[in-house]
């Protein structure tokens, strides 16, 4: 069950140069652009720094736990810096923005690569309640903030950098960007996008797949997902995808470190397993029994819920002091209580529909004699 960590042991000494970017090499990038690197790597785009100096500076940090999305990122890091394929790539154009008053979260950073090419990855969803509520937006918004804001980065990189060929890369939400800014970008844009990967990534709303732009970038765009994806199943999505085994379970295989390697490349399988397919059903059965007026409101209490303590980050929610808040409101709340029980409530039918469907065509074998 060999991992990233033995990908970097089995080909963290072949350069770039020798063998090019491939897409577990866009998935360890994608989720090293989930550390801070505030003051570490420039926001401009002319002042590149290389990673081991990044990383170097980074592990010295008094605040470097605060800094990790996982805590294997610190080793991450440091095992990517000390390799020939990624110690010397140069980092540049690190953006990192929380606007709670918009409901949005957003990060990216760019790795100029060899033979005048450059990885745009974006980073996916943190720790934060906003970056959350971004996320469970798009069950009724076309487009979220993050979304543009990823168009526009790329838009400001490639006008700086003209003659540079482009590819996108994300894990989760980031995945998510880098399809919707090759979607959304001019013809003259996206025709130097090489790429783009998408690592468990959701997809979009419908009116987003009809679009031209959509349709054509989409030879470019490689999906891959664990054998029982939660989250790259989420939406509409276009797109083939790939099969990655994974050595956890459900939505824990949605961590990028689950992900199984062999040699150059992930270990692939046919299709995804049955409770990928079972949740998929389920949860786009419900999509088209709400309307969108109903997920804004059942998306709005939970969040107005979650906030009552005044926090912003998803780890202080399980707190006790914060569960008992979140009961007391419940209790009192009748409103609130309302629309949270209903829409749970609409989810199990979804689901009940989908387990009828799915016993109704497992028919026991008849014995037939002639």
């Amino acid at each position: 069950m060999a991992d990233l960590f033995d990908y970097l042991l089995w080909r963290g000494d072949l350069p770039l140069e020798a063998v090019p970017l491939n897409p577990v090499d866009t998935l360890i990038l994608s989720e090293l652009s989930y550390l801070e690197y505030e003051g570490l790597v420039p926001d401009d785009f002319l002042h590149p720094v290389p990673l081991r100096v990044v990383a170097e500076a980074f592990l010295a940090l008094p605040d470097c736990e605060a800094r990790l999305h996982l805590k294997k990122d610190r080793e991450l890091i440091a095992a990517c810096a000390g390799t020939k394929r990624f110690g010397d790539l140069r980092m540049i154009f690190y953006r990192n923005e929380l606007l709670p008053e918009m409901e949005s979260q957003f990060a990216a950073v760019t790795w100029l690569l060899p033979e005048g090419t450059a990885l745009i990855t974006y980073r996916g969803t943190d720790t934060t309640l906003t970056g959350w509520k971004e996320d469970f937006n798009m069950s009724f918004q076309s487009c979220v903030p993050a979304q543009e804001k990823a168009l526009r980065y790329l838009e400001a990189f490639a006008k700086v950098h003209p003659t540079l060929r482009l590819m996108l890369a994300g894990h989760s939400k980031g995945g998510n960007m880098a399809v919707y800014a090759a979607a959304r970008c001019q013809p003259e844009l996206q025709a130097r996008l090489i790429y783009v990967h998408n690592h468990d990534g959701p997809g979009f709303q419908a009116a987003i797949l009809a679009e031209p732009g959509y349709r054509e970038a989409l030879p470019k765009v490689r999906t891959f997902v664990p054998q029982s994806s939660v989250v790259g199943m989420l939406l509409e999505h276009e797109e083939p995808y790939t099969v990655v085994r994974s050595r956890q379970l459900s939505l824990l295989q949605h961590d990028p470190y689950s992900w199984e390697v062999l040699g150059g490349d992930f270990i692939l399988l046919e299709e995804v397993d049955e409770n990928s397919r079972f949740l998929d059903a389920t949860f786009k059965t419900w999509l088209a029994q709400t309307s969108p007026e109903e997920r804004n409101a059942f998306v709005d209490a939970v969040f107005e819920l979650l906030t009552l303590g005044e926090i912003d980050d998803l780890r202080e929610v399980i707190l006790p002091k914060n569960v008992l808040r979140y009961l007391r409101q419940l209790r009192t709340d009748e409103k609130m209580r309302s629309i949270i029980t209903k829409v749970f409530a609409d989810l199990f039918r979804a689901a009940v529909e989908q387990r009828k469907k799915k016993d109704s065509l497992t028919l026991p074998e008849q014995n037939v004699q002639i």
